[in-house]
C-alpha cells in the first residue's frame, strides 16, 4: 500500500468519451506543461479514437500530435490504448503492419502500451506484447471486465496469469462500461494483488454512477494506479474525476500528494474550451443506468439517443437496449468494447428496424461468427451461427495467422504520395479516410487547416461553401484487415445508423449538416442528369427512361442510409447488371453505413429491369436501389 498514483485520461479517453474526440492539437498545446507539473503517474494521450478522427475530421496528422506532446511533455510517461491485433483501428491488421506501428509509437515517445482483446482472446495480443517488449517499454495487457455467466473472478485472475507469463509489466482491469461495482471491484483487486507479483491499474467510466466508490474501494483492496480526467471531461461515459479523488483521498495512507489548485487550473483552461466548442458535460441519464442489464459502453448510449432523435425514432431506444442482450447471448456473451460493442451494437439495431431478428447481417458480423475476431467466451449460439453464416466452418487458427503481410503493399500504394513510413502505416490502416487526409494535405497549407478550423469553431453556417471539396476515393470492400476503414467513435456513430422514419430530404438538410452536402450533390446529380438527358451510368429520370413497370415487378429499397456500392471491390465486376437473373438470397449490391458493410439481397427469383442508382452514389432511407420482374 502507500501513495496511490493517477493517470489521467483527458487527451484520450475524456474527450472521446464527451466531446467525439474534437480536441485538435492547438486545444491541448496550452495546457501540456501544466498536465507535465501536476504530478501524474501517465498522461493517455493517443490511441483509441483519436488517430482516426485526427485524420477523418480534423485533418491533423495524428503522429505529428504525439511527436509535439513528446516535445511538451518532459517529466511524465505518455501512454496509449491499442487494440491489440486491431491497433487503433476496427479489424485485424497483418503482423508485419502491428510490429512497425508499435515500433513507431515507441520512437514517436509513447512509454506505456496499454492492449487489449475485446474477447479477452489472448492470441490477438501475442504480436503486439512480443513488439512492445522489442522496444523495451512498459507492456500493460489488460483483463477487459464484463458480467456473464462465465465470467467469475477466476476467469479474470486466470486471463491476467496468462498476460503475465507473456511479459505484462502491468495488468489494467478495463471496465469499460462502467459495470464494476464496489465491491467487486475489491474482491477482484484483491483476488489479483494475491495472484499476481505486478502493479495493478484500474480503469473505469462513470456512466451508471458506481465509478468512485469503484475506486475507492479498489484503492482499499492495493490497487497500485487508477485512471481519471479533468472535471470538464469527466462523469457521464468518461472517467471520474480526478479533483474528487485526490480530495477523497487526501490525509489517508494513500493521499496522491497532487495540488488542487493546480489541477483546478487545468480544469480552468478546458472548462473554456468547452464553452468555446459548445461540448457537452458528463451527465448521467436514466437509459445509462441500464448500462448495469444491457452492458453498452456510454459513447454508444450517447449516439443512439442521437441517432434516434434525429430520426423521429426516439420510441425505439428502449427496444435496441433490450435487443442488445440477446444478441450479445446469441454471440457467446463477448464484453462490450471496440469492435464487439459495434458489433453486438449495430446488430441489435438492425433486428429492431429491421422487424426480423438476423433477417441483415453486416459482413463484420458474419466475420465475428465465422471466428475472424476471436474466439467468444462461448461458442455463438448454433442455430443464429446457421442463419447467418449457413454451413460455413468456424476458423479455429490465430486470425491474423491468415492475413498476407500488408506493409509493403501499403508503402506501394502510397507511393506517389509519400514515402514516410508513418503514412503507410497510417494507409494500411485507413485506406479511404488516409488518401483523403493525404490529398488534403498536400493541397492546403497549414494557414488554410487554421482558417477551417477556426470555421468549425464558430459554425457550419460560416464556411465558405466556395472551397474545394476533396473528393472521397470509392469506399474498398476487401478483405478484412481493410473492411471498415476506421474505429467507431462517438461521432462516427452518430453519422452511422441514420435510419430513417419516413424523414425527407429537407428535415434532413436541417438536422444534419454533415450528411447535407451528399445529399446535396445526390439531388444535384439527378437534377443535372434529367436536365442534361444524360444517360451515362445506372442512374435515369424517373419519369422519361424508366422501364415501364407491371404488376409483377418489385422494387428493392435501401433499408437505412447509406453509400451504395455495386461491387465488392473497385476491380471486381458488379453483384449484378441490368438484365440479369437473380435467385431469392443473392447478393445485389453492398450499402455501406456505420462503418460495415451491409450485403443487400434479393428475396425472390426474377430478372433486374432497372438499377436506380449508380456505384459510390449516397442513398437514402427507402430509396430505390433496383426493380426487378418477379418470375
Amino acid at each position: 500500500m502507500g501513495r496511490i498514483k493517477i493517470t489521467d485520461t483527458s487527451l484520450r479517453d475524456g474527450h472521446q468519451s464527451l466531446w467525439a474526440t474534437r480536441m485538435t492539437t492547438e486545444d491541448m498545446l496550452p495546457v501540456l506543461h501544466n498536465l507535465d507539473d501536476a504530478g501524474y503517474y501517465s498522461l493517455e494521450v493517443w490511441g483509441g479514437a483519436t488517430f482516426d478522427v485526427c485524420i477523418r475530421y480534423l485533418n491533423q496528422d495524428p503522429w505529428e500530435r504525439l511527436k509535439i506532446i513528446r516535445q511538451e511533455i518532459k517529466k511524465t510517461k505518455l501512454q496509449m490504448l491499442l487494440r491489440g491485433q486491431s491497433l487503433v483501428g476496427y479489424n485485424h491488421y497483418p503482423d508485419d503492419v502491428v510490429e512497425k506501428f508499435v515500433e513507431k509509437a515507441a520512437e514517436y515517445g509513447i512509454d506505456i502500451f496499454r492492449a487489449f482483446d475485446a474477447l479477452n482472446d489472448i492470441r490477438n495480443l501475442e504480436t503486439c506484447m512480443k513488439a512492445i517488449k522489442k522496444t523495451g517499454k512498459h507492456a500493460q495487457p489488460c483483463v477487459v471486465y464484463t458480467i456473464s455467466p462465465v465470467h467469475s473472478v477466476q476467469h479474470f485472475v486466470d486471463t491476467a496469469l496468462r498476460l503475465r507469463d507473456m511479459g505484462a509489466d502491468s495488468i489494467c482491469i478495463k471496465d469499460m462500461a462502467g459495470l464494476l461495482a464496489p465491491y467487486a471491484s475489491y474482491e477482484l483487486v484483491q483476488a489479483l494483488k494475491a495472484n499476481l507479483d505486478v502493479p495493478i491499474q484500474l480503469h473505469t467510466h462513470y456512466i451508471g454512477g458506481l465509478a468512485i466508490a469503484t475506486l475507492i474501494k479498489a484503492v482499499e483492496a492495493g490497487v497500485d494506479i487508477i485512471d481519471t480526467a479533468s472535471v470538464p471531461m469527466a462523469f457521464g461515459s468518461s472517467q471520474p474525476p480526478v479533483e474528487t479523488i485526490v480530495r477523497a483521498l487526501q490525509g489517508t495512507e494513500w493521499d496522491t500528494g497532487m495540488a488542487l489548485h493546480q489541477l483546478f487550473g487545468i480544469a480552468t483552461h478546458f472548462e473554456q474550451l468547452r464553452k468555446h466548442k459548445g461540448f457537452e458535460r458528463g451527465v448521467t441519464r436514466i437509459s445509462d443506468m441500464k448500462v448495469f442489464e444491457h452492458q453498452v459502453p456510454g459513447g454508444m448510449i450517447s449516439n443512439f439517443h442521437a441517432q434516434l432523435e434525429q430520426q423521429k425514432a426516439a420510441h425505439r431506444i428502449d427496444e435496441v437496449l433490450e435487443e442488445i442482450p440477446r444478441v450479445r447471448e446469441d454471440m457467446g456473451y463477448p464484453p462490450l468494447v471496440t469492435p464487439t460493442s459495434q458489433i453486438i451494437g449495430i446488430q441489435a439495431v438492425l433486428n429492431v428496424l429491421m422487424g426480423e431478428r438476423y433477417k441483415l447481417c453486416p459482413g463484420e458480423v458474419k466475420d465475428y461468427v465465422r471466428g475472424y475476431y476471436g474466439k467468444p467466451p462461448v461458442p455463438v449460439n448454433e442455430e443464429i451461427s446457421k442463419k447467418i453464416i449457413g454451413d460455413e466452418q468456424i476458423i479455429q487458427v490465430r486470425p491474423a495467422d491468415l492475413l498476407e503481410p500488408g506493409l509493403e503493399r501499403a508503402r506501394q500504394e502510397i507511393a506517389h504520395w509519400s514515402d514516410r513510413e508513418e503514412d503507410a502505416l497510417t494507409y494500411a490502416l485507413f485506406p479511404q479516410v488516409a488518401l483523403k487526409f493525404f490529398e488534403y494535405r498536400e493541397g492546403r497549407t497549414h494557414e488554410d487547416i487554421s482558417q477551417i478550423s477556426a470555421r468549425d469553431e464558430l459554425g457550419d453556417d460560416l464556411q465558405d461553401e466556395q472551397q474545394p471539396v476533396v473528393k472521397m476515393p470509392p469506399a474498398r470492400v476487401i478483405e478484412m484487415q481493410s473492411r471498415g476503414d476506421g474505429e467507431m467513435s462517438i461521432d462516427e456513430i452518430r453519422e452511422l445508423i441514420l435510419i430513417l422514419d419516413q424523414t425527407s430530404i429537407a428535415e434532413l438538410e436541417l438536422q444534419r449538416d454533415d450528411c447535407k452536402l451528399n445529399l446535396r450533390k445526390s439531388v444535384s446529380a439527378r437534377q443535372d442528369k434529367m436536365e442534361t438527358g444524360s444517360s451515362s451510368g445506372n442512374f435515369t429520370s424517373q419519369e422519361e427512361n424508366t422501364p415501364t413497370v407491371s404488376e409483377n415487378t418489385a422494387e428493392v429499397v435501401a433499408p437505412m442510409v447509406g453509400t451504395f456500392y455495386e461491387a465488392p471491390a473497385p476491380d471486381a465486376p458488379p453483384f449484378v447488371k441490368l438484365g440479369d437473373h437473380v435467385v431469392a438470397g443473392q447478393t445485389l449490391c453492398i450499402l455501406e453505413a456505420m462503418k460495415l458493410m451491409n450485403e443487400i439481397k434479393a428475396e425472390f427469383d426474377g430478372t433486374i429491369v432497372d438499377i436506380l442508382v449508380e456505384n459510390a452514389e449516397p442513398v437514402e432511407y427507402g430509396q430505390k436501389l433496383f426493380l426487378i420482374e418477379k418470375d
